[in-house]
């Protein structure tokens, strides 16, 4: 996942382990925008007897900046309740779980959703049904159907769905952290010089068969824009998205009843907007204090944006290949570039017809611009593919954000702040060798977007 494990406490707590956060317009339902968090990284299907399940303990939430300070206008808050039929079987479900309400299925979650605007607190909806986790064919015989049962309409014509999914992020994790050694262009890394390969190699999906849990919500654009917007140039079309996980501030272990007992105000401990900033980008001395920060903070953490390592790396890691990414490096020019895509959303001017821009603010958010339809021929590498309904436009579930991301750190886009740069050829190249066809449950093109998740019975060996 784009966030998966990126920091050494929050890897310790994969239950409050924000993966991926999505916002676009929705395909299927003009006027409307997807807002999609997932949560619980690296699920094998097989989970059993214990499967995946959300935190009763956790305060899952996808915040709305419109404002352009980098703090939270309008939150949308997901509170789970785990609850048994029989707490003296050992069993997930006791037969096959044919409907949400089987008697079968023994431990079941529901949730609470509550929109929180400023001083303004109103439940939208609670008691609503998770669907299980997809066990197997005797198990779950009707999968498809039980997570569409899932999907629940609350006021004001907004949809809204908390459960396993398919995961749809693809990336080659094992290339990646082996020195950045992705396999298409193995044949030119030769890090000390050790050239340990000869011939490319096409990527490897480390996340294919592998399932999340997602919290997704579709609400119609004009509750989450601070006014009503007048089109794509307008900057009241544009808001910022990013969600958070929260804990109790003191959590002791009940010896006598064996459980957790939480007390205390709400503290955060995941945070997530674009993919692969704190991942990639912050030093592992401070990840921790980044995921506990709202965004508004970031300016703390702009010299890794501006200066990201990863630049400075790849001309050693691939010697000859980057000679002009590595003089941009040694000049010391800040990537203005990417504080752009990442922290303020690109102004009006820097690309024909679009922006995303909500202020000088520098905050990591998903920015969208809710004025700019779908595509009609979408591209997976977004803006650098010519489609400006893709990311860095907010993200949609098949955007191929590493390659954009790779391709945004080689040099790819800094022409767009200094027109006299010339990036590398192999920069607008870089990639890990993946497309959204490397997921083989592929995607759905209706709510909540993300694909049936993969079955214990049935993943591939």
């Amino acid at each position: 996942m784009s966030s998966h494990r990126e920091a050494p406490e929050i890897s310790k707590d994969p239950v409050a382990d924000s993966t991926d956060v999505y916002a676009f317009v929705s395909p299927d339902r003009p006027g409307s925008v997807t807002l999609i968090a997932n949560y619980i990284p690296l699920q094998g299907p097989a989970g059993g007897p214990n499967f995946y399940e959300f935190g009763d303990d956790v305060c899952y939430e996808i915040h709305i900046d419109n404002s352009g300070d980098g703090r939270s206008d309008i939150s949308y808050q997901f509170r789970f309740e785990t609850r048994l039929r029989d707490p003296n079987t050992f069993l997930y479900n006791t037969g096959p779980i044919k409907s949400l309400n089987s008697p079968n299925w023994n431990s079941r979650q529901f949730y609470t959703v509550t929109r929180a605007e400023h001083s303004k607190v109103k439940v939208l909806g609670s008691g609503l049904a998770c669907p299980p986790c997809n066990i197997g064919p005797l198990s779950t015989p009707n999968y498809a159907g039980l997570a569409s049962a899932a999907v629940h309409d609350l006021p004001g014509g907004i949809k809204v769905f908390a459960g396993q999914r398919a995961e749809g992020f693809y990336v080659d994790l094992g290339s990646i952290f082996d020195l950045a050694d992705l396999r298409p262009f193995q044949q030119l890394h030769n890090q000390y010089g050790m050239q340990v390969f000869t011939k490319p190699a096409p990527g490897v999906n480390a996340t294919a068969a592998l399932n999340v849990h997602s919290i997704a919500i579709q609400v119609p654009a004009s509750q989450l824009t601070r006014r009503s917007a007048h089109g794509e140039a307008d900057q009241a079309s544009v808001i910022g998205v990013w969600t958070t996980a929260s804990r109790q501030r003191v959590r002791l272990w009940d010896a006598d009843h064996g459980e957790n007992i939480s007390s205390g105000p709400f503290r955060q401990v995941s945070r997530l907007g674009n993919p692969l900033v704190n991942e990639v980008l912050i030093p592992l001395g401070r990840k921790d204090l980044w995921n506990s920060l709202p965004p508004s903070d970031d300016k703390r953490f702009l010299t890794y944006v501006t200066h990201p390592e990863l630049a400075a790396l790849l001309p050693g890691l691939y010697p000859g290949v980057f000679p002009n990414l590595a003089a941009l490096v040694k000049s010391g020019a800040a990537r203005d570039d990417l504080e752009a895509i990442l922290l303020t959303g690109l102004p009006a001017g820097i690309v024909p017809g679009f922006q995303n821009f909500t202020g000088p603010v520098p905050a990591d958010m998903l920015r969208l611009n809710t004025a700019i339809p779908p595509s009609a021929k979408p591209n997976e590498l977004g803006i650098i593919g010519g489609d400006l309904a893709g990311f860095p436009n907010g993200r949609r579930v098949f955007d191929d954000v590493v390659t954009i991301e790779l391709r945004a750190i080689a040099g790819v886009t800094y022409p767009l702040v200094n027109k006299k740069f010339t990036p590398d050829a192999a920069a607008g190249a870089i990639t890990d060798g993946l497309t959204s066809s490397s997921v083989p449950s592929g995607y759905l093109s209706t709510f909540p977007y993300l694909g049936v998740p993969y079955s214990g019975y049935d993943v591939p060996a």
